[in-house]
């Protein structure tokens, strides 16, 4: 299995590099411009038997994965298994997406309890444990998430665990209907996009332009360009929500009766979700342009 990878690797950056060299070319003959198109094919192709062999070698846990779970080997052993646990995963998300938003729901406009709101903060923070570690195994299955959509989870549980040590007062009500109203947009906007992305995946995955590992995440990607465009507004309005909340929680925070540390934490922790969500999703979009905008010039 080694040689094959080491073979298939060498001849995929034989046929890259070759690949480069005859797209700098300005002025290709009809002949190199089918070779060039070739090229791109097999390139393509490489690419795919390469990551598809690559993903049932054994691989070490990370750090997370043994801190959790210790040394245990989760490498599943069949592309069944493997989809279906990616498949559970997206279930999972789906439906507790449902079930947090009726949580929100209810906490904003039923039950004005102190109670319910530490269940509903457990809820969050027992969700985005839980997506950590599947998101984990999954990578060390193959999946191609990476990056800050990773990252995310991992702050949004810490920003959940402090919401739920934050005790009730004057501060923690003045700042809990507009939390409330976040979760419940927040909720609305990742329903939207694990139905639409789960769609736009399915066809991608026919097509041959996507592995059957990649996820649904909540922000916007480069594949999403084409059919999910629709929900940037939902998205950039979904940031724009966490830097209100991140300014609304620095205001909080020195006011007279202030005594709570995790106001301010909280209102580090919304800043860094912001910019981080923000930041990524202009990166892809631009970049998504710019690759357009290079295209439009070609032809």
């Amino acid at each position: 299995m080694s040689g094959q990878l080491e073979r298939c690797e060498r001849e995929w950056h034989e046929l890259e590099g070759e690949f480069q060299e005859l797209q700098y070319k300005r002025h290709a003959s009809q002949e190199e411009a089918e070779l060039v198109q070739q090229m791109a094919a097999n390139i393509k192709e490489r690419q795919n038997v390469f990551f598809n062999m690559e993903a049932y070698l054994p691989k070490k846990n990370g750090l997370y994965l043994n801190l959790v779970l210790g040394n245990v080997n989760v490498t599943l052993l069949s592309n069944q298994a493997k989809f279906a646990y990616k498949d559970e995963y997206e279930k999972f998300k789906l439906y507790l997406t449902i079930i947090l938003l009726l949580g929100a729901v209810a906490c904003r406009f039923v039950l004005h309890y102190r109670v319910t709101d530490e269940v509903f903060n457990f809820l969050l923070v027992w969700y985005y444990c839980t997506l950590t570690i599947r998101e984990s195994i999954l990578i060390s299955n193959g999946s191609r998430i990476k990056g800050w959509w990773v990252s995310h989870h991992y702050v949004s549980t810490f920003l959940s665990g402090v919401m739920l040590t934050w005790p009730n007062g004057l501060i923690y009500q003045k700042f809990r209907n507009q939390f409330l109203a976040f979760s419940i947009f927040q909720s609305c906007v990742q329903f939207l996009q694990y139905y639409y992305q789960r769609g736009c995946l399915y066809r991608l995955r026919a097509l041959g332009e996507r592995n059957h590992l990649d996820l649904t995440v909540e922000g916007f990607q480069s594949w999403m360009w084409r059919g999910l465009t629709f929900l940037l507004p939902f998205l950039f309005c979904g940031h724009f929500w966490q830097l209100y909340n991140a300014v609304t929680l620095f205001e909080l925070s020195t006011h007279e009766e202030c005594r709570e540390w995790q106001v301010f934490v909280l209102a580090l922790t919304f800043l860094i979700l912001f910019l981080g969500n923000f930041l990524t999703t202009l990166k892809v979009v631009h970049a998504k342009l710019q690759k357009n905008r290079g295209k439009t010039k070609q032809l």
